[in-house]
């Protein structure tokens, strides 16, 4: 896939920011705003230095090789602990991310459209509908899009319904995974838990097969796709958290598993 699309201006600016969001900004104090670069620039430069020395193990992919192979494009979620060490991973593929517009989105998105992904601004609080019409939009142009599903503060591990409500916009399928490392520091004063981890760490990701929702879904039947998707997003969860503490003969019962 392309490279994020290039950014476009578009009037009136207080209604359209760029080709990946269309939501209007919050106005931040000047000293807030010189802090955007600072940290983006930051933690791009850990991203960078960190990343190479990673080592993946991915199991269950060939269940996107498959909805690729259909012409479709994937919905991936996933628990917003682990966005290093896939940012990396899955870095220069254009995958749109919902991306909230308050003080920490402004410097994310820097930092994941310098990885090659592309950002859809929303909020749980104002803006994501528009976020969620911008990932079909561009889903419609070949991307894939993304959601850190527990995200941006929380509660830890509560999947928002971003994914099921754009699965049944586009047909697409919601695929869910999860990271394991071996060696890494979980930041349990975070609300997310979040994991970074050590240089050189053994790393495995976990893919479920797809979750597909019908366009003529009613309420009962996305509330049903959303509590499928809340019961996978924690099944790989839990196998990759214990990847590195099973023994070999369980690593190889799970491969084989996952293969299916």
């Amino acid at each position: 896939m392309s490279l994020p699309d290039a950014v476009e201006s578009r009037a009136p600016e207080t209604e359209s920011v760029n080709t990946h969001y269309d939501t209007r900004l919050p106005a931040l104090p000047w000293s807030r705003r010189i802090q955007i670069p600072l940290i983006a620039g930051a933690v791009y430069g850990v991203i960078r230095t960190l990343g190479p020395t990673l080592r993946y193990e991915v199991l269950g992919w060939q269940h996107a090789e498959g909805v690729y192979a259909r012409k479709q494009q994937c919905i991936w979620a996933f628990w917003h602990r682990v966005i290093i060490p896939i940012v990396w991973w899955y870095r220069n593929h254009g995958v749109v991310v919902m991306n909230t517009t308050a003080f920490d989105g402004q410097w994310t998105r820097k930092v994941i459209e310098w990885l090659g992904f592309g950002t859809a601004q929303g909020s749980s609080s104002r803006g994501g509908l528009r976020g969620l019409a911008v990932m079909a939009r561009r889903m419609g142009e070949g991307r894939d899009c993304a959601f850190t599903i527990d995200g941006p503060r929380g509660p830890r591990y509560v999947a928002k319904p971003g994914p099921v409500m754009l699965a049944r916009k586009t047909g697409c399928p919601i695929m869910v995974f999860h990271v394991g490392v071996d060696r890494g520091k979980t930041f349990e004063k975070t609300w997310d838990h979040f994991l970074m981890p050590a240089p050189f760490a053994s790393t495995v990701i976990l893919f479920a097969p797809p979750i597909y929702v019908p366009q003529d879904a009613d309420a009962d039947a996305m509330e049903a796709k959303h509590a499928e998707m809340q019961r996978e997003l924690e099944r790989v969860r839990d196998l990759a958290e214990g990847w590195f503490a099973m023994s070999d003969s369980e690593r190889d019962a799970q491969r084989a598993a996952f293969a299916k």
